[in-house]
């Protein structure tokens, strides 16, 4: 690079400063790189024309030491440093900062004056020599990386997030903490993280939390919802408090957070093979209703609980997911289907004609279910045998419920379960909103398309 004049630095930095030309476009009329014409404009910002004074400054160790220090506090890079300290090259500060990470604080000792000596020209360039095997000098080392090996985990222990996997950030927190203790550059080997995204990550250790508000906002939702909330219905709660925020960055800062969604377990099966009439499959999986009262399925599903069994038999409409109603015994009678029938009849109307799927449980097949849905005018359908897929709606509920209810709490008394199982069956159709029903419940989407309509 051609070596520039102060009366031609301060042209091209006047030139910019004019604000009718660029950086890249005065650095390439000039012959230069742009980042070193950025150099320039900054040292000029911060020192005026003495930054240009050529000087021949012997830096003392303390001096080396006050710069790298004055990085690693405030996250700065070796270009900034250069300017604020006005050190004509940020190589110089990089050399620092590289040869107190590889051999300690020594190393920024100045340099003796004169020629080397003719030992020094014979060593220059050489290996440096490992300590032997057995010497004092390797034991020290050994038990300098053991004592190392030993601090890391505990200081990751106590830095790290609560919850989840550790992450890049408290990795870099646990090296700050014990940069003083032992080299940088054996720590960030032993906690595998780069050197350049530790840096990264220092200069934002204090830089305030932009998501600060939105996490707080994503935990109180989650356990709102005592974890029965997943990323996505997360999403459309936020959404619904006006908050416009991408699926996969709720997803994101729910990882960091330690919150995941419960997981789902299987159902109680009631089929006992042909015990009766045998409907045929007239939904067929098209579990899509254009209005409430249109389609509505069924089925039976078993808890254990103090020794004892409970079966729930609810119904739910297609419609909007909602539980129309539901009855709950000791025991899988025919009336517990039947008492649940009684009930989900008084919701519908005359004009209603309706569409009520099952599996081939044995309660369906019976010829007073038959006779009391043909009574009503009710199709009746029933999935094909050991097909869970034709009856996914109703599953899936099931699923739900155990999930986030039975999985969750713990119950008192089967009164007690009875008294829960209300209430989250209140919370199911009322409260819990699904992303199918544009972000709302059960019930508030059947009153907005009665509203619409």
């Amino acid at each position: 690079m051609p070596k520039f004049s102060l009366d031609e630095k301060l042209k091209a930095i006047h030139r910019y400063q004019n604000g009718a030309e660029g950086i890249r476009s005065i650095a390439e009329s000039i012959g230069i790189n742009y980042e070193v014409l950025r150099m320039w404009i900054k040292q000029y910002e911060y020192h005026g024309e003495n930054a240009f004074q050529k000087s021949y400054t012997a830096y003392s160790m303390t001096y080396k030491l006050d710069v790298l220090n004055f990085m690693n506090d405030n996250g700065t890079s070796p270009n900034e440093a250069a300017v604020i300290f006005n050190i004509s090259s940020p190589g110089i500060i990089r050399e620092w900062r590289s040869l107190f990470n590889e051999h300690g604080i020594d190393a920024l000792k100045p340099r003796k004056k004169g020629r080397r000596s003719m030992t020094d020209k014979d060593n220059k360039g050489t290996k440096k020599q490992e300590p032997t095997e057995g010497s004092v000098e390797a034991l020290r080392a050994e038990v300098e990386r053991l004592r190392m090996e030993n601090a890391y985990p505990k200081k990751v222990e106590c830095l790290s997030s609560k919850q989840g996997k550790i992450t890049k950030q408290d990795k870099a927190k646990v090296v700050y903490e014990l940069r003083h203790d032992f080299p940088v550059v054996a720590l960030l080997k032993l906690a595998g993280v780069k050197r350049s995204t530790f840096y990264y990550q220092v200069k934002q250790f204090d830089q305030p939390d932009q998501d600060a508000e939105l996490k707080r906002l994503i935990q109180s939702i989650y356990e709102e919802h005592q974890g029965r909330y997943g990323y996505r219905r997360i999403r459309d709660e936020l959404f619904n408090r006006g908050h416009q925020i991408n699926h996969k960055k709720v997803q994101r800062i729910m990882k960091e957070l330690g919150l995941k969604s419960v997981v789902r377990m299987k159902k109680y099966r009631s089929f006992k093979g042909t015990v009766g009439k045998i409907a045929s499959n007239v939904l067929e999986r098209n579990f899509h209703a254009e209005k409430p009262n249109e389609k509505w399925v069924t089925d039976i599903t078993e808890f254990k609980l103090f020794g004892e069994k409970l079966y729930l038999s609810p119904v739910l409409d297609l419609f909007n997911g909602e539980i129309i109603t539901y009855t709950i015994a000791s025991r899988p009678t025919y009336s517990l289907v039947s008492e649940m029938l009684n009930k989900a009849f008084k919701r519908l109307s005359d004009e209603d004609k309706l569409l009520l799927h099952s599996d081939q449980g044995w309660h369906y097949q019976m010829k007073q279910y038959q006779h009391a849905l043909k009574k009503q005018g009710i199709t009746q359908s029933m999935s094909r045998k050991g097909n869970c897929y034709d009856n996914a709606v109703i599953e899936n509920f099931f699923g739900i419920m155990k999930s986030e209810f039975l999985y969750l709490n713990e119950f008192e008394s089967i009164d007690h379960f009875k008294q829960e199982l209300a209430r989250y069956i209140d919370y199911y159709n009322y409260k819990r909103i699904k992303s199918k029903l544009k972000g709302m419940s059960p019930v508030q989407y059947r009153n907005h398309a009665q509203q619409v309509a």
